[in-house]
C-alpha cells in the first residue's frame, strides 16, 4: 500500500487577475494584437488572445518573414482550433473539419517595455500537437506534445516597447511511420487530437532572478506536507530558482501561508545566492498549527502560499499557490482513505472537447462541466487521457474532486512490429515530467496514470491478421515511465489502465505481455454488458484480478455503454446491442449502468470507479448510435444540453439533492399501449398517475422505481410521478403517445429496436417474453450489421433476428377474437432436417411439430403461419416449446378478427 501524507498546491495563473488593455502598433500584419495585461506584482503577464491571423496548410515559403502579407488570412481570437467534428446525424455535414496537418498563425504585437535585468518569455498553454515558434523571423524553439504548457525565453528576439511579429506553426498530422508526429505520444486512441492554439498564449516579463519559469512549464515552487496531525502540519517547500543574468545575485526567499480568510498562519525567510546564469534548489520547512483539512467534496478547504524573491528590500518575483492539507491512501482491501476516513470514490472520466468548439474551451465551459459533474454527485474525476487545462484542475481543487491525472501514452507504443523508438520514449518522458511539474501542486490530483490500453492497437492489428500478429512490446517503456513518475513524485501512486486481461474478449490474446504488475495501482477498463458478457460479470472478474495482484489497490477505470437520444427500445433485454455500430438505445445504456452499479457498490476493495464517459466526445473512428465521429457513451450530450437517463440514475444514487426522474421521456411515440414505467429516485417510495388516474405506489430499491404493465390510452398520455425525499415534495411528468390497443400488437422478435414494414405495419422491439435466447448479430464491415439473407419476403429485415429455445410471450390484449401470425425461417442447414417444435396459444396447441424449413421449402426462406385465438382475460399467452429441436420465431403479429386479412 502506498500512503501519502503529501499536501499539494493548485497552480494559479497570475493572468487570472484584472486585465488592462495594451495598445498595439501596426506591424507587418494589417491587424495588430489587442492584448491585455496583468501587472499586479513583479511579474507582468500579457494575454495574447486576439488579433491573430490563421491559415491552414498551403505553401510555407516566406510565412515566417515579417514582410509576408497575411491580409487574406482568416482573423481569429484564441482559444482556436481548425477542427470541428462530432454530430448527431448519420453523415458528416459541411461544418465538419477533420483536417490534420499544419496550421499557421501570425500575430503582430507591441511588446511591453522591460527594465534592465528583466527577461521576457512567451508561454503557450497548449498547442495541438507539435509547435514551432518564430519571433521577428528568428526561430526560437519547438515543442512536441499537445497538452502541456511550455515557455521560451525570447528576450534576445523581442523588441521591447516596439512592434513584433510572432509566427506559430501548429501540426496535428496523423501519426504514421515517417510522419512529423511518428515519435510523439499519443500514436492513436479513441479520441481526436485537435490542431491549433486551443489554449491561451501570453507574454511574461520577469526579473532575471526568478522562480524558474523554464522548469518544464511548472511554477518553480513545489510544496508538500510530509507530516499531518490534528495539532500541526509540516509544510515542505522546494523552490527552484533561476538567474538568467550575467551577475551573481544575493536574494532572500520569503514565504507566507495564509488561511482562507487571509490571516497569516506560517512564515519563513531564507537566503538564496544565485550564480551568474545559474540555478538553485532551495528547501525549507514551515508548520501550520491545527490545520484545517482538504476533505474532498465535504470541505475542500484551501490555504494560500505566497513566496517572494527579495533583493535589498525589493520584491523581484512572486509566486502564489493554493494549499490543501490532506493525507490519503489507496488500500488494496479497504479502498480509498482520505484523512483517515474511508471514502468511496465514484465518478466519471472527462474529455476536453465539446460540440462546435472542439478543444477550444473557455473558462465558462470548464466551469459548466464541473458544475454538471458535481450535480450528479461525482466525487472523483479521471482526466482522459492527457493533461487537462489548469482552469479545470483548479476547479477540481475548489470543488473537492479527487483526480486521476494521465499521461497520453495511449493505444500503442509503435507502428507494426517495431518496438518503441528511443525518440518516442524520450517524448513520453518529457510529457510525463511536464505533467507532474505543472500539476504537482493541485491538492485534487492523487494518482499519476502512466498509460492507458497501450497494447490494444497491437491486439487489433493481430486480430486483423488472424491472431497471428506479434504481441505489443510496450512493457519496458511502461516500466521506465513508471519509475520516472515514482522518482519525480513519490507521494502519489502510479496507475495503468488495462483493457483486456482475462476479459474473454477477442482482444485478450494469448502471449500478450503482462502489464498490470508494473504500477502501484491496477486500473481496469471493463465493459461487461456492452462489448462482452453481462453487467453482473464485473464482480467475479474484478475479484479474480484483485486476488491475482495482491498488495495493489484496484480501481475500475472505465465502464459504461453507448446511449443515443433518439434511439429507443421497449425492453433492453430484447436482443443484443451493436456496440460498435447502430443503434444504441438510451434505455439500454441506462440498464447497463443500473446493473453494473448494483454489483460495483458492493465491492469494498475497489479504490475508485470511473464511468466512461461524462460527456459524449469526438472520435473520428466512430459511426455509432445516432451520430458520426462521436463516442456516445457520455451521460450528457456533446453540447451539454441534455442529461441522459443514466445521468439521473447516478444522481439519485450519489447526490444528496432530492431526485425523481421518469425515464424514457424522449421515447414519445410508443410502439405498445402497455409498458413498464420506470423512475429514478432517492425517495423510499414513489407514486404514479396516468391521465390523472392512480397507478399505484411502489418501493424504489437501488433508487429504481418500477410500475409494471401500465396501460396507456390511445393518443396522448400525461404520466406523473410524485415522491418525497428529505422532506421535499418531488414531481416529474412526461407525455407519451400510445397506439390503439384494439389494433393489436406487432413484435420484432430478438431485436432491441422496431421497424415499419413495406405495408406500413409498425413492429416494436422484442418484449413481453420469458426465456429463450437471441443469437449474436451477424456483423459486416465497420460495425455494420450484415444485410439479412432471408428470401421469400418483401421485409427481409423482419427476419434479421429471432428468439430460440423454449420460451413464451404474455401479450396484453383487449378481450375478443384475434389472428396470430408467426414469422419464421430456418437459419441453420445442419439443424433443418430435425428441427421440430410446438406452438400453443393459451394452452391449446396451434402448430404441432412444426418444421420451418419443410414449410418454407428450404433454409433461409421466410414462412408465415396464421391461426385464430380468443382472449377472455386481457392476456394472450403464446408458448414455444422445443421438441426435436429448438423453437424459434422472428416476428409476431396480432391483428383483430374483424373480417380483414390478417398480417
Amino acid at each position: 500500500m502506498r500512503v501519502s501524507n503529501i499536501t499539494l498546491l493548485g497552480l494559479v495563473s497570475t493572468a487570472a487577475m484584472a486585465l488592462v488593455a495594451i495598445p498595439a502598433s501596426a506591424g507587418t500584419s494589417p491587424t495588430s494584437a489587442q492584448s491585455s495585461v496583468e501587472a499586479s506584482g513583479p511579474r507582468q503577464i500579457v494575454s495574447l488572445a486576439s488579433g491573430w491571423r490563421f491559415r491552414f496548410g498551403g505553401d510555407a515559403a516566406g510565412v515566417t518573414n515579417p514582410a509576408f502579407d497575411d491580409s487574406s488570412w482568416e482573423r481569429i481570437d484564441l482559444p482556436h482550433t481548425w477542427n470541428r467534428m462530432g454530430e448527431y446525424q448519420l453523415t458528416r455535414s459541411p461544418q465538419s473539419n477533420l483536417e490534420q496537418g499544419i496550421g499557421w498563425y501570425r500575430l503582430a504585437v507591441t511588446a511591453p517595455s522591460r527594465a534592465k535585468g528583466q527577461r521576457q518569455l512567451i508561454q503557450f498553454d497548449g498547442v495541438g500537437a507539435i509547435a514551432e515558434i518564430w519571433v521577428n523571423g528568428e526561430r526560437v524553439g519547438g515543442h512536441a506534445g499537445a497538452f502541456s504548457t511550455f515557455r521560451f525565453d525570447i528576450t534576445d528576439q523581442l523588441r521591447a516597447g516596439a512592434s513584433n511579429l510572432i509566427v506559430v506553426k501548429a501540426d496535428n498530422s496523423k501519426p504514421a511511420p515517417g510522419s512529423s508526429t511518428a515519435d510523439v505520444i499519443p500514436l492513436g486512441g479513441d479520441f481526436f487530437v485537435h490542431g491549433g492554439l486551443y489554449r491561451g498564449v501570453s507574454l511574461i516579463t520577469v526579473d532575471a532572478a526568478q522562480f524558474d519559469t523554464l522548469d518544464h512549464g511548472g511554477p518553480g515552487l513545489y510544496i508538500s506536507t510530509p507530516q499531518v496531525t490534528d495539532a500541526a502540519a509540516s509544510v515542505a517547500l522546494l523552490a527552484r530558482l533561476r538567474n538568467a543574468g550575467p551577475g551573481r545575485r544575493k536574494l532572500t526567499v520569503k514565504t507566507q501561508i495564509l488561511d482562507a480568510d487571509g490571516a497569516v498562519v506560517a512564515r519563513d525567510s531564507a537566503p538564496a545566492a544565485l550564480t551568474a546564469n545559474g540555478t538553485l534548489e532551495l528547501r525549507r520547512s514551515l508548520t501550520i498549527a491545527q490545520p484545517q483539512l482538504w476533505q474532498g467534496r465535504e470541505n475542500p478547504y484551501l490555504y494560500k502560499v505566497v513566496s517572494e524573491l527579495v533583493e535589498r528590500g525589493r520584491v523581484v518575483d512572486r509566486v502564489e499557490q493554493p494549499l490543501g492539507v490532506r493525507t490519503f491512501a489507496f488500500d488494496p482491501d479497504k479502498g480509498f482513505i482520505l484523512n483517515g476516513k474511508p471514502t468511496r470514490l465514484h465518478g466519471a472520466s472527462r474529455h476536453q472537447d465539446r460540440q462546435g468548439k472542439g478543444w477550444a474551451l473557455t473558462p465558462e465551459d470548464h466551469a459548466q462541466d464541473m458544475a454538471i459533474m458535481a450535480e450528479m454527485g461525482v466525487n472523483t474525476v479521471r482526466h482522459a487521457h492527457y493533461q487537462h487545462a489548469q482552469e479545470w484542475s483548479r476547479l477540481a481543487d475548489e470543488t473537492g474532486m479527487v483526480v486521476k491525472a494521465e499521461l497520453p501514452f495511449v493505444h500503442q507504443s509503435a507502428f507494426g512490429d517495431a518496438p518503441p523508438s528511443p525518440a518516442l520514449i524520450a517524448n513520453a518522458r518529457q510529457q510525463l515530467l511536464e505533467l507532474i511539474r505543472q500539476n504537482y501542486n493541485h491538492p485534487s490530483i492523487m494518482i499519476w496514470s502512466v498509460g492507458n490500453e497501450i497494447d490494444i492497437g497491437a491486439a487489433i492489428d493481430a486480430l486483423r491478421k488472424g491472431a497471428k500478429g506479434p504481441p505489443a512490446q510496450s512493457r519496458d517503456m511502461l516500466i521506465e515511465l513508471n519509475a520516472l513518475a515514482q522518482a519525480e513524485d513519490p507521494s502519489r501512486p502510479t496507475a495503468y489502465a488495462d483493457c483486456c486481461e482475462a476479459t474473454g474478449s477477442p482482444l485478450s490474446l494469448p502471449g500478450a505481455q503482462v502489464l498490470n504488475d508494473v504500477t502501484d495501482m491496477v486500473g481496469l477498463n471493463r465493459y461487461f454488458g456492452w462489448y462482452y458478457g453481462k453487467p453482473g460479470d464485473a464482480a467475479t472478474a474484478l475479484a479474480a484480478l484483485h486476488a491475482k495482484y495482491p498488495g495493489r489497490a484496484v480501481a475500475l477505470t472505465e465502464y459504461g455503454a453507448g446511449g443515443a437520444l433518439t434511439q429507443h427500445t421497449d425492453n433492453p433485454l430484447g436482443g443484443p446491442v451493436n456496440a460498435n455500430g447502430r443503434p444504441h438505445p438510451e434505455a439500454f445504456q441506462a440498464w447497463v449502468h443500473e446493473e453494473t452499479w448494483k454489483v460495483l457498490k458492493k465491492q469494498e476493495y475497489l479504490s475508485a470507479t470511473w464511468i466512461w464517459n461524462m460527456f459524449d466526445f469526438a472520435s473520428n473512428s466512430r459511426e455509432e448510435g445516432e451520430a458520426i465521429d462521436l463516442n456516445d457513451k457520455g451521460l450528457v450530450s456533446y453540447d451539454r444540453t441534455v442529461r441522459k437517463d443514466a445521468f439521473y440514475f447516478y444522481k439519485a444514487s450519489w447526490s444528496k439533492e432530492p431526485v425523481l426522474h421518469l425515464t424514457g421521456r424522449r421515447y414519445v411515440d410508443r410502439a405498445y399501449p402497455v409498458m413498464d414505467v420506470r423512475a429514478y429516485s432517492n425517495a423510499a417510495t414513489a407514486s404514479l398517475t396516468v391521465n390523472g388516474r392512480d397507478a399505484g405506489t411502489v418501493a424504489c430499491p437501488d433508487h429504481i422505481c418500477v410500475w409494471p404493465g401500465v396501460a396507456l390510452k390511445t393518443g396522448d398520455n400525461a404520466v406523473t410521478a410524485t415522491a418525497s425525499a428529505g422532506g421535499e415534495p418531488l414531481s416529474d411528468t412526461v407525455s407519451w403517445k400510445a397506439p390503439d390497443a384494439a389494433a393489436g400488437l406487432h413484435i420484432r422478435v430478438g431485436s432491441l429496436t422496431g421497424l415499419t414494414t413495406a405495408d406500413g405495419a409498425r413492429f416494436g422491439s422484442d418484449t413481453f417474453f420469458t426465456g429463450g435466447t437471441v443469437p449474436e448479430l451477424r456483423m459486416g464491415a465497420r460495425g455494420k450489421v450484415a444485410e439479412n439473407n432471408v428470401v421469400g419476403t418483401s421485409d427481409p429485415e423482419l427476419y434479421a433476428s429471432y428468439r430460440e429455445g423454449s420460451f413464451s410471450y404474455a401479450l396484453p390484449l383487449p378481450n375478443g377474437r384475434w389472428f396470430v401470425t408467426l414469422h419464421m425461417f430456418e437459419p441453420d442447414a445442419a439443424k433443418a432436417p430435425n428441427r421440430r417444435f410446438n406452438v400453443a396459444a393459451n394452452g391449446r396447441t396451434m402448430l404441432p411439430k412444426f418444421n420451418p424449413a419443410q414449410a418454407a421449402g428450404g433454409v433461409l426462406k421466410a414462412v408465415k403461419r396464421t391461426f385464430p385465438v380468443r382472449v377472455s382475460d386481457g392476456k394472450l399467452t403464446l408458448q414455444f416449446t422445443a421438441a426435436d429441436g429448438d423453437a424459434l420465431v422472428s416476428a409476431i403479429s396480432i391483428s383483430p378478427d374483424i373480417g380483414n386479412t390478417p398480417r
